[in-house]
C-alpha cells in the first residue's frame, strides 16, 4: 500500500494543491517534514495534512468558492501550508511578500478583488476540520493561485498560475529513496517568491526536512549546515557570496551533496568553489571524498517556476545545458527575431517558451496578457538568447529594464513613478549598477527642482515608505540634464556611465590650480560637454552647487551622489565620490532573502521571481 501511495504521488494523477498534504501525509507520515530556525515552527507530514484541514475550515468560513484570499503573513513555512489550505477550500491564493510596503499590499488586495486577507495563521485556525467531504474538488488545470510580479507599467500584476504550472514535475521526486538515507536541505528563501515556493514544495514531494530560516543570515545558515549535516542547500547568488564572505571556505560543509542556486544568474568561479566545499560522499575510515553537484534552475513567476535547469556533476570542470540550462520535459524554446521568426543557430533573439507552467494571463489585465503571451501560447520572456545547439540557448541580456537584485526583479519604471511622487524630484532614470553581491543595483539618476540640494534630501527613506526594501536605490545622483535619444528617451546606457567613478585628470591638468578647477565649475553647458570629453561624464550633468560650493565640489571631483540606501541597514552612510580614483565606496548590501537584514530607520511595518 505504501509503495502505490507513493507511485499514485509520483504519477500526480488527479493531483492539486488542495490534496497535495493528505497525499504525502499517506506516504511519509510521521516523519519531520520542518523545523524552523529558533525553536520556530515544526511539523511532521501528518500534523501538516491535519493542520491544512483546519485552516481551509476557517478560509471556507470566511470567504466563498473561487474568492482570492491574500496571505500577508511573514515569511515562513505556515505561508506554504497556508497556500494549501486556500487551495482545498476551493479558493486561489495570493501570497505576499512579508517585506513588501503596506501600499504595495493594498494594491495586490485591490487588484485581485481578495474577500478575506489573513495576516496570521491562527486567524484561519479553531474550526473543526472540513474533511474530505467538504473539501473543494478541483481540476489540475485550474488556476490555484496568483503570484504578483512587477510589470513594465511598474504596477505588479498577479501571474494566474494553475496546480498543474505550481507542482510541475515535483512530484517525481517522490521516488526517490528518502526513507534509506538520511537528508536534510537548508533554506532561507521567500515562501511568497515562485522560487522560494517551488523549492518548499520540491523538498515536500521528496519526503526531505526543512530547516528553514525566516530571515536568512549566511552565519546562521553556515551553523545550519555545520551542525545539522544538512545534505542541500537552495539559494539565489547574493546569498552564496555571503556565505562565502561569512567564512564557508573554513567551515565543514562536506555534508552537502547538492546546491541549488536559482533567480539569477551564477557565477561559474563562485559555483565551482561552492562544489568543492561540499563532497560526493563520506566513507568510513576516509571521510570526505569529491566534490558537491552544483544544480542552476531558470524559470519565473510567469512559467510557475524551473523550465530549465544547468547542472555541473561532481568532478566535473563545467555545467551542462549552456548558460540558461537544458529545457525540462514538457518545455520548448525558441528564440525570434522582431518578426518572430526564429533565428538561426548562433543568431540573437528574444526568448520565447511554451510549456504547462505557462501563466493563465495576468489577474485583470488583458492588456498585459496579451503582450506577454502569442495567440498560439508562446511566452515572450523579454530575455535575449543566443540559440545553440540541441535546443541549448545562451543568456545574452535583457530586453526589458529590469534589474536583477540579488535574484529579485527591480522594475526601472515602478522606481521611478514613486521616486517621482517627491515634490521636489522632477525625472528619475533607475539603472542597473554592477554589484559584487548581488550581481545588480539599482542606481538612481534625478533632475531636480532648482536650487534643491540632494544631500538635503531624504529619497532612501521616502522610496523606503513606498517600496519594497530590495527596490530603493543604491545609490542616488543629481544631474542637470539627460542623454537622450532624437525621440527624448532617456539613453539608459549613457545614464549608466554618470555612476562611473572619477578617471585622473589629463597630464597636462594634473598639477592644476584650485583656479583652473573654479574656471571648469564657471564654464556654460556647452563648455562643460565639451569639457567632459577630455574628462568623465559627471562633469557634463553632474549636480551643481552655488558658485562658492561648485569650485570645492569640481576640485575633488565630487558627485552629488548616492546615500546608501537605508534598505541595507538602519543608519546607513553616504557613498560619496570623494575617493581615489577607480574605486568605490564601500556599500552594505541587502541579502537576497528582504527578510535577512536589520529593518531601514523608517521601514514600513512590511517587509519576492521575478526570475527563478
Amino acid at each position: 500500500m505504501w509503495l502505490l501511495d507513493r507511485l499514485d504521488l509520483a504519477l500526480g494523477r488527479g493531483l492539486t494543491l488542495g490534496v497535495l498534504a493528505d497525499r504525502l501525509a499517506e506516504v511519509h507520515g510521521d516523519r519531520p517534514l520542518v523545523q524552523e530556525a529558533d525553536g520556530g515552527f515544526r511539523s511532521t507530514f501528518a500534523q501538516a495534512a491535519d493542520r491544512v484541514d483546519r485552516w481551509a475550515a476557517g478560509v471556507a468560513a470566511g470567504s466563498a468558492p473561487g474568492d482570492r484570499v491574500v496571505l500577508a503573513t511573514g515569511n515562513g513555512y505556515e505561508q506554504f501550508l497556508l497556500t494549501l489550505a486556500v487551495a482545498r477550500a476551493g479558493r486561489i491564493a495570493a501570497p505576499v511578500n512579508g517585506q513588501m510596503a503596506p501600499a504595495e499590499v493594498d494594491h495586490v488586495i485591490a487588484d485581485s478583488g481578495a474577500t478575506l486577507v489573513v495576516r496570521a495563521a491562527d486567524e484561519v485556525d479553531g474550526h473543526p476540520p472540513l474533511g474530505d467531504d467538504l473539501a473543494v474538488a478541483a481540476e489540475p488545470d485550474d488556476v490555484a493561485a496568483l503570484f504578483y510580479t512587477s510589470g513594465t507599467t511598474g504596477k505588479p500584476k498577479g501571474a494566474r498560475l494553475t496546480h498543474r504550472a505550481l507542482l510541475g514535475g515535483m512530484p517525481l521526486t517522490s521516488l526517490l529513496p528518502s526513507h534509506l538515507r538520511r537528508d536534510e536541505i537548508v533554506l532561507g528563501l521567500p515562501v511568497a517568491h515562485i522560487y522560494g515556493f517551488t523549492a518548499v514544495l520540491g523538498a515536500a514531494c521528496a519526503g526531505i526536512p526543512t530547516f528553514f530560516l525566516p530571515r536568512f543570515h549566511p552565519v546562521a545558515a553556515l551553523d545550519a549546515i555545520e551542525q545539522r549535516r544538512a545534505t542541500v542547500f537552495a539559494g539565489v547568488p547574493a546569498m552564496y557570496r555571503m556565505l562565502e564572505e561569512a567564512g564557508a571556505a573554513e567551515r565543514d560543509l562536506t555534508s552537502i551533496r547538492l546546491w541549488i542556486s536559482g533567480a539569477d544568474a551564477m557565477p561559474p568561479d563562485l559555483a565551482a568553489r561552492f562544489k568543492g566545499y561540499g563532497a560526493l560522499a563520506t566513507l568510513p575510515l576516509v571521510g570526505a571524498v569529491g566534490e558537491a553537484a552544483f544544480a542552476e534552475g531558470y524559470g519565473m513567476v510567469e512559467t510557475g517556476g524551473g523550465v530549465a535547469v544547468r547542472v555541473s556533476p561532481p568532478l566535473l570542470p563545467t555545467a551542462l545545458g549552456g548558460s540558461m540550462g537544458m529545457p525540462l520535459p514538457g518545455v520548448t524554446f525558441k528564440v525570434v527575431d522582431d518578426a518572430g521568426r526564429e533565428v538561426p543557430i548562433g543568431g540573437v533573439g528574444e526568448l520565447w517558451l511554451k510549456g504547462p507552467g505557462v501563466l493563465r494571463g495576468y489577474h485583470g489585465a488583458p492588456e498585459a496578457t496579451a503582450a506577454a503571451l502569442t495567440d498560439d501560447g508562446w511566452l515572450r520572456t523579454g530575455d535575449l538568447a543566443r540559440r545553440g545547439p540541441l535546443g541549448i540557448v545562451n543568456f545574452e541580456g535583457r530586453s526589458k529594464d529590469v534589474i536583477k537584485r540579488g535574484g529579485y526583479s527591480v522594475y526601472a519604471v515602478e522606481v521611478e513613478q514613486a521616486l517621482e511622487e517627491h515634490p521636489d524630484v522632477l525625472e528619475a532614470a533607475v539603472v542597473p549598477l554592477p554589484d559584487d553581491r548581488d550581481g545588480e543595483v539599482p542606481g538612481a539618476a534625478l533632475r531636480l527642482r532648482p536650487g534643491v540640494d540632494l544631500d538635503a534630501l531624504d529619497l532612501p527613506a521616502w522610496a523606503a515608505e513606498r517600496l519594497s526594501r530590495y527596490k530603493v536605490p543604491a545609490r542616488f545622483l543629481a544631474v542637470d540634464t539627460f542623454p537622450r535619444t532624437g525621440t527624448d528617451k532617456v539613453q539608459r546606457r549613457e545614464v549608466v556611465a554618470l555612476f562611473a567613478p572619477p578617471g585622473p585628470a589629463p597630464a597636462e591638468e594634473a598639477a592644476g590650480t584650485e583656479a583652473s578647477a573654479r574656471k571648469v565649475a564657471a564654464k556654460p553647458a556647452a563648455a562643460k560637454r565639451a569639457a567632459a570629453k577630455q574628462a568623465t561624464p559627471t562633469k557634463a550633468v553632474a549636480k551643481q552647487a552655488t558658485p562658492t560650493k561648485a569650485v570645492a565640489k569640481q576640485a575633488v571631483a565630487k558627485q552629488a551622489v548616492a546615500k546608501q540606501a537605508p534598505a541595507t541597514r538602519a543608519g546607513a552612510t553616504k557613498a560619496v565620490a570623494k575617493r581615489p580614483a577607480g574605486k568605490q565606496a564601500p556599500t552594505r548590501r541587502p541579502p537576497a532573502d528582504r527578510t535577512s537584514t536589520a529593518r531601514p530607520a523608517r521601514s514600513s511595518s512590511a517587509a519576492p521571481r521575478s526570475r527563478a
